[in-house]
């Protein structure tokens, strides 16, 4: 068997950063690959955010249809959020069809994996975890113990550390930069041993992996790598921070090469990213705008306020359950990753909120509102677009979204934290997600070195089914994107749709053994929980 189509997740690659890297040397088999098939933007979800991004990129479905909208979960009307598993998936993954075809597969480090689908094939979970739980984020079962055999093997480089992926967003001190990029540096050799290992021992029709490194780096380093903020002479801890990002990059570079190398030169080769990144430069505080407009009443006199490291508010999710008085709040944000803002729905909180009659004039009223909102800095208008429930999360599943989605002038993450000001200017340039994200694919009947227009990604898993000669699931939102494609293959080969994939039911509850938590990895979970806010 040959590894005949692999997928590169490069979790927020961005043309605006790997085309420098590229015209600097940093990136050399990025650039023969790019000019040996195709590129282009590829759209993201709305908001542009990882879990949902992934997920739609590996069902062809969009959030409305599969069930996932952030790194956290609704519990149905109520106000509470838990983190969102793979129990919460409502559509069917290109892991799962294409191993129920008959063929096999390998997926690595993707999010909403855990717990692990039964696959014909190889499942290493990526999301929350620690590294004792890792072993049940692996599937079948003995994967685990055969990966620990590999050299210089390492489960608590591999697993998700929250305090890491608190200071990605919140920032940390300028002493912690150097061993934090370094530790994901090591954690992607630990994901590059697993997947040349398994493509070399065990060669699957389809096999992915993602690289999540790349948003990690952009969103703490964004300045070291933009260009845009390199004016200036860099002072020594500067360039060495950037001199470590750069090491990052090209060991990457590295690996892409190494991989195309074992998949060989008939394999169909997509790299593909959830997301694009820019600059954001101003914190947008919702709650206390809410607050301020009369949409919100803090529980206590002491509402969180930001520190000098914590400014959107990571910490402090979950906690809105108990920091708000829902006697009289009418809308509040509970996380600051969907820019999302829910309306209190009067009859699933005791009479007391929105009533059914008033939703509309209300919904109608904030986002009014939120739209004359304009920077103190700039002048400019602050919210660009909203998007309501229905317009965003058209499907089945929409009443577990936010009522409204906000698009910020530069793209940011807003602040759920209480501030003095609702606007006011980040210290330093930070790195944020964008709509815009990419796509380079390559392989038989693939178009060599062009660019072609922004396409959606809703449109990758039927290019996988097509590379892997499966007809379309008729179900999937996106299609195959033919330009890509060359008129000869298309001829021969004509794009095929075939059964509609299947439907997935939400587990509402599965005990914590199943879930692989013992007694000590559930002591851990809680104890870092609650050092970041998660819970009381």
């Amino acid at each position: 068997m040959k590894n005949q189509t692999v997928l590169i997740g490069l979790d927020g690659a961005t043309f605006s950063i790997l085309d420098p890297l590229i015209n600097e040397g940093v990136m050399p088999f990025m650039k023969e690959f790019m000019a040996s098939g195709t590129r282009a933007e590829l759209l993201s979800t709305v908001p542009p955010l990882t879990p949902p991004a992934w997920t739609s990129l590996v069902t062809g479905r969009s959030p409305g249809h599969h069930g996932i909208f952030d790194f956290f979960q609704r519990e149905s009307e109520n106000h509470h959020i838990s983190f969102t598993t793979s129990n919460n998936l409502l559509c069917e993954t290109v892991w799962s069809n294409v191993s129920r075809s008959g063929m096999r597969v390998t997926s690595l480090n993707f999010p909403l994996m855990m717990p692990p689908p039964e696959v014909n094939g190889n499942v290493v979970s990526g999301g929350w975890m620690t590294s004792r739980q890792l072993r049940f984020g692996c599937y079948p079962d003995g994967l685990y113990d055969r990966l620990k055999s590999l050299p210089g093997f390492n489960p608590r480089e591999l697993a998700m550390d929250m305090s890491h992926e608190e200071k990605a967003v919140e920032g940390c001190k300028h002493e912690e930069y150097e061993d934090w990029i370094n530790t994901h540096i090591r954690r992607e050799q630990q994901w590059f041993k697993i997947l040349l290992h398994l493509m070399n021992e065990d060669p699957c029709e389809l096999t992915g992996i993602l690289f999540d490194g790349v948003d990690k780096l952009q969103h703490l380093c964004w300045r070291f790598l933009d260009p845009n903020c390199l004016s200036g002479q860099l002072s020594s801890w500067e360039g060495k921070i950037r001199d470590l990002c750069l090491e990052y990059f090209r060991q990457l570079d590295r690996f892409l090469a190494e991989i195309a190398g074992v998949a060989g030169p008939e394999a169909t080769i997509v790299m593909a990213s959830d997301h694009g990144f820019g600059a954001q430069k101003e914190i947008f505080f919702v709650n206390s705008w809410l607050e301020q407009n009369g949409y919100l009443t803090w529980a206590d006199d002491e509402p969180p306020k930001e520190g000098e490291s914590a400014t959107l508010g990571m910490g402090q999710l979950a906690r809105h359950v108990y920091m708000l008085d829902w006697d009289k709040t009418l809308a509040y944000a509970s996380t600051p990753s969907s820019n999302g803002i829910h309306i209190v729905k009067a009859e699933s909180n005791n009479n007391k909120g929105v009533s059914e009659k008033d939703y509309e004039s209300f919904r109608s009223k904030l986002m009014e509102s939120l739209y004359k909102l304009v920077s103190p800095s700039t002048g400019e208008q602050m919210v660009t677009r909203i998007w309501t429930r229905e317009e965003a999360f058209d499907g089945p599943n929409m009443h577990l979204a936010p009522d409204l989605t906000l698009a910020l002038r530069d793209g940011g993450m807003f602040s759920i934290l209480s501030s003095d000001s609702t606007i006011r200017l980040c210290p330093e340039p930070s790195g944020t997600h964008r709509p815009e994200g990419i796509i380079i694919a390559r392989g038989p009947g693939i178009r060599q070195g062009i660019t072609v227009d922004q396409t959606s990604i809703l449109d990758v898993a039927p290019l996988l089914f097509y590379s892997l000669e499966l007809p379309v699931p008729a179900d999937m939102e996106g299609s195959v994107p033919e330009y890509i494609l060359e008129q000869s293959m298309l001829a021969k080969r004509p794009v095929l749709t075939g059964n509609a994939s299947r439907s997935m039911s939400p587990v509402t509850s599965q005990s914590t053994a199943e879930l692989g938590y013992d007694d000590e990895t559930e002591a851990l979970i809680a104890k870092r929980l609650r050092a970041l806010g998660y819970i009381e």
